[in-house]
């Protein structure tokens, strides 16, 4: 079971795992992105193309599906405006065994940095906006996987 959402909806992170792991599968392994507050953020927000991104998700689950042998595939990515604390991305991952469920959550949250059409604001409370680049090391990261 492959499921992906993107939204500005919170993320409850027990609920998901509740129902994500209702199967009774092996081995889950679990990614929580979550808003830092560093430097003084008071908001993110993520941009997207609905459609682009939603496909950008959806390419990235089918890949790992295929990759690994999965009983069950979350991935959730939240959208618009957040506070430091929030919950910006879930992914859960189960198999049979730990490794490929370790494997397909890694190869995920280094993957969508790169493959997926979101554009990140940060805005502080001292007045400055700026957007956030990709670093090298999203790159480094997501190419170990090709």
């Amino acid at each position: 079971m492959i499921r992906v959402e993107v939204g500005p909806a919170a993320i409850y992170v027990a609920a998901e795992l509740a129902a994500h792991d209702a199967g009774g599968h092996g081995a889950s392994a679990s990614f929580i992105g979550r808003v830092r507050g560093d430097g003084g953020l008071t908001e993110l927000f993520l941009e997207h193309h609905p459609v682009l991104t939603a496909t950008g998700l959806e390419e990235l689950a089918t890949e790992a599906a295929a990759r690994w042998k999965l009983g069950a595939l979350t991935l959730i990515h939240r959208v618009g405006a957040m506070a430091p604390g929030d919950t910006i991305v879930l992914v859960l991952a189960s198999s049979p065994h730990r490794g490929e469920a370790l494997a397909a959550c890694e190869f995920l949250i280094d993957r969508l940095k790169t493959d997926v059409m979101l554009w990140k604001r940060e805005s502080f409370a001292d007045g400055r906006v700026q957007w956030v680049e990709q670093r090298e090391g999203d790159h480094t990261r997501a190419e170990r996987w090709d």
